[in-house]
């Protein structure tokens, strides 16, 4: 798996102070994505164990809390990023239990494969669904237009 960008300091992909990890590879090709240069699985960087262990220990780090990690992209749920994304949500969670996860996705919740929905169960937060040009709206939090929905997963 690909990534293109670590921010080891974000206050803008989730709510608090966090870290985020903008993953390569997305097969929406949504009008008006803002970040066409992650679509290809095979574009950015590969992700090392080393970058996992920084995010945890970024997430550990007293002197500045962060309240957890955002996974976006590109889409973390891609079939060519779900061996990835496993990994690094299961390694997260063992060593930063007190941590939330939040993923953006452009499959709606309810299009998940079997291995995707293992994944997003193991997460907090999944903001679904395609962005739609037609249906922006700068208002919203966390979400890009209207038809994104801001789903709660451990109360489903």
């Amino acid at each position: 798996m690909n990534y293109h960008k670590y921010h080891s300091l974000d206050v803008i992909n989730g709510p608090g102070t966090r870290v985020s990890l903008f993953v390569a590879g997305c097969e929406h090709h949504c009008r008006g994505c803002f970040n066409q240069s992650t679509l290809s699985p095979t574009s950015g960087i590969p992700v090392t164990q080393a970058l996992v262990e920084q995010i945890i220990i970024d997430l550990q780090d007293s002197r500045i809390p962060r309240r957890g990690l955002s996974l976006s992209g590109g889409d973390p749920l891609h079939p060519a990023n779900l061996d990835g994304i496993l990994d690094i949500v299961t390694q997260v969670k063992a060593a930063c239990p007190d941590k939330d996860i939040w993923m953006w996705s452009g499959y709606s919740y309810e299009q998940l494969s079997d291995k995707q929905r293992r994944i997003v169960a193991m997460i907090d937060v999944l903001v679904d669904g395609k962005f739609e040009q037609e249906l922006k709206d700068p208002s919203l939090k966390f979400r890009g237009s209207s038809n994104q929905r801001i789903i709660n997963i451990q109360t489903l």
